[in-house]
């Protein structure tokens, strides 16, 4: 019995095309057509309740299943009619209900149903299907950028990114297949007009043949007939065919079709009374329907001021609650005067103090930080928090958020250690839309520069989102465009945040799971200091520190040998070869850009030791030559989805990275001994040594 109700959708359909066979008796004709017209309805229903497509996924299927019922119906109905003029109780009554004794009238009211059907429902669903099944696969780009930008912010994890993933992929596949189920509505539209002029044409000649009565009679009775199986099966096909049109317009939707028309209509009381004073008006107009204008008039007009007062009465309880719980909030934290506060020198002593990192925010911002009025800047900052310290294996310290009366209104400053890094502007109520590089159509907004990436963007309003994702924006909300700025600021600035205290905490962490390790070499051999020296050095070149016993050991052995911070600091990185391959190192290649042999013996020629240590003191012909011709490599990294990367040789990688960050911070050097062998390098550009045109031309030369 399990194993049949597990299949019953199967077996279903198998009995609906035998409707296409076997003879039904009319009493139970008569129960199946109640169930198709009640399925329909069901249907109808279910679409408009839902709030996305998806809550609804089987509809194409189903559509398919409900049309091939409908039509095994009519054939059956078909047989029925034209065998014996008479087709069951329901048909029947249909057919005297439309007609209601004149059979022309019933045949105009049927044929405009079926027109309504044909043109207008069926024509208007099929386009819309058509459109939508478009509009989401050219939107699918976007949407997954959108995704990619809040995995790599720290917005979301790896399983909610391939939960959206696959949701965006399900919504593609789902209004493709309502693109073609929309065919098959029309087909079924098509056929029922076939199918009723043959019951008509079929069913008059038959009856005519076999002597049935007069002509008058005959198509009388095949006339009522068939209008009444029309009528049975065009009444679920209409409501099928609007249920297609509701659910692939489900998109623009917030919640169910109730709610929204209620909800939206309810906040429009104006347009309420206008319509209303506008009906009032065209009644007081001489040869008018008075009565009927004055009351739909006076109703509206009624609705829209009972609507208005109810609003306005929500809008005064609402405020008056604020001022009350504002006026208690200050009654409990009321403090003593400023000077009386600072009289205490012990208090003066607090004004010394410098935050690791802060945030301050204008007027406009502060609800989306509070979270007594829902402000969710708090939980994301916990979430990237999280996903940094799992990605770098460094917690950066606690974030201060205040406001600022200072600022602007929508403007907001990140500090670290007291002083700004990075400043930027929102606009609360609108949407972000980063520009692509070939947009399929303009949008209206407010031209801007995404903070965080220097991106030109526009601020739009939310009602014109869909349509800028449908030209390929990349759209995002206020709260993540402000928190992917702070996330790329902390990640610039974290060597920064890492000092004594955080060091000391990430050794003992080490302690619990290397105890020997950490009691051989700290601070016996790696004192804390060169250690912290060693990971801000790590961190600012974005090579993660989560392997810190790998770190720690390596870092001893290189102590032990002699050598410097920074050798040893090159050693480490050889040692996290797989961690930085696995940073920079997309689907096992790396594009890189590399230096020709004799501009890395000019450059390890310029290496100079002093006192304090190794330093480069490159000319600044060769400088001028490399920096030049960097520029130039750097324009081949833009269509490419990867980090510019510069690859050398380990003695020069140190030295070369810091004179190269202080023109290009966001590029990366890297040296050979750091990439692991199963990583493919493709050299798309080389930095030369250009002593001259006559050089060049022997090189040219050479070449040719």
């Amino acid at each position: 019995m399990r194993r049949i109700f597990d299949n019953a959708i199967s077996l279903a359909v198998v009995v609906i095309v035998l409707f296409l066979i076997i003879p039904l008796p009319t009493p139970l004709l008569d129960v199946l057509l109640v169930v198709n017209i009640g399925l329909s309805i069901m249907v109808l229903m279910i679409t408009m309740n839902i709030t996305e497509a998806l809550e609804f996924s089987i509809f194409p299927s189903l559509l398919l299943i409900t049309t091939l019922f409908r039509l095994g119906l009519n054939v059956s109905t078909t047989r029925q009619i034209l065998y014996q003029g008479y087709a069951g109780e329901v048909i029947a009554n249909f057919g005297n209900l439309i007609t209601g004794g004149n059979i022309v009238i019933g045949v105009v009211i049927f044929l405009i149903i079926v027109l309504v059907q044909f043109i207008v429902i069926t024509k208007g669903a099929e386009r819309v299907a058509e459109v939508a099944a478009r509009f989401t696969l050219d939107a699918m780009p976007g949407k997954q950028m959108a995704i990619d930008a809040d995995l790599s912010s720290g917005l979301i994890n790896e399983q909610e990114a391939k939960e959206r993933r696959h949701k965006i992929q399900k919504e593609a596949d789902f209004y493709g297949a309502m693109d073609g189920a929309t065919k098959i509505v029309k087909g079924d539209a098509t056929m029922s007009l076939i199918i009723t002029m043959i019951n008509f044409i079929g069913g008059t000649i038959i009856g005519m043949v076999m002597n049935a009565g007069t002509f008058t009679d005959v198509l009388s009775k095949y006339s009522i007939v068939t209008i009444g199986d029309g009528l049975v099966s065009q009444l679920p096909a209409l409501m099928i065919s609007t249920a297609t049109g509701m659910i692939v317009t489900r998109s623009v939707s917030e919640g169910s079709l109730n709610k929204d028309v209620i909800g939206q209509f309810k906040n429009q009381p104006r347009a309420i009374m206008t319509t209303g004073i506008i009906l009032l008006f065209l009644a007081a107009i001489p040869n008018t329907p008075r009565l009927a204008l004055a009351v739909g008039g006076g109703l509206l007009l009624g609705v829209g001021w009972f609507v208005s007062n109810r609003m306005e009465r929500e809008r005064r309880e609402t405020a008056a609650i604020q001022a009350a719980a504002e006026q208690q909030q200050t009654s409990e934290t009321a403090a003593p005067s400023e000077t009386d506060y600072y009289k205490d020198i012990n208090n003066v002593y607090s004004l010394l103090s410098v935050e690791p990192i802060e945030m301050e925010f204008g007027y406009s911002l502060i609800p989306m930080v509070d979270e007594s009025h829902g402000g969710k800047l708090i939980s994301r900052i916990v979430i990237f928090r999280r996903q940094y310290a799992q990605d770098m294996g460094f917690v950066f310290p606690s974030i201060r958020l205040h406001d600022a009366s200072s600022l602007g209104t929508n403007q907001y400053v990140i500090r670290i250690r007291g002083e700004e890094v990075a400043r930027g502007e929102i606009l609360v109520d609108y949407y972000l839309a980063l520009e692509p590089a070939n947009p399929l159509g303009e949008i209206d907004g407010i031209e801007t520069i995404e903070p965080a990436y220097g991106i030109p963007s526009r601020w739009i309003l939310p009602e014109n989102k869909e349509m800028a994702e449908i030209y390929g924006y990349n759209v995002i909300d206020p709260l993540s465009v402000m928190l992917t700025h702070l996330s790329e600021t902390v990640k610039k600035y974290a060597y920064e945040m890492l000092g004594r205290t955080e060091t000391i905490q990430l050794v003992e962490n080490l302690k619990r799971s290397s105890p020997e390790l950490v009691e051989e070499a700290i601070p016996n051999i790696v004192s804390y200091s060169t250690l912290e020296k060693v990971l801000r050095n790590l961190l600012k070149e974005g090579v993660p520190i989560k392997d810190l016993g790998a770190i720690v050991e390596t870092l001893a052995d290189a102590l032990t040998q002699g050598r410097d911070i920074d050798a040893a600091t090159e050693q480490v990185r050889g040692a996290l070869a797989r961690t930085i391959t696995r940073r920079f190192c997309e689907d096992g290649q790396l594009r890189v850009v590399t230096l020709d042999a004799e501009v890395e013996k000019k450059i390890i020629a310029s290496l100079t030791r002093n006192e304090q240590g190794v330093y480069l003191a490159m000319g600044p012909d060769l400088m001028q030559q490399v920096v030049s011709q960097l520029a130039n490599q750097m324009k081949k990294f833009n269509d490419l989805s990867q980090t510019p990367i510069i690859l050398v040789s380990q003695v020069i990688r140190g030295y070369f990275a810091k004179m190269i960050t202080q023109f290009y911070p966001g590029v990366y050097v890297l040296s050979f001994n750091e990439i692991t062998s199963a990583v493919q390098i493709q050299a798309i550009g080389n930095i030369t040594l250009e002593t001259g045109p006559a050089a060049r031309s022997e090189r040219r030369a050479v070449g040719t």
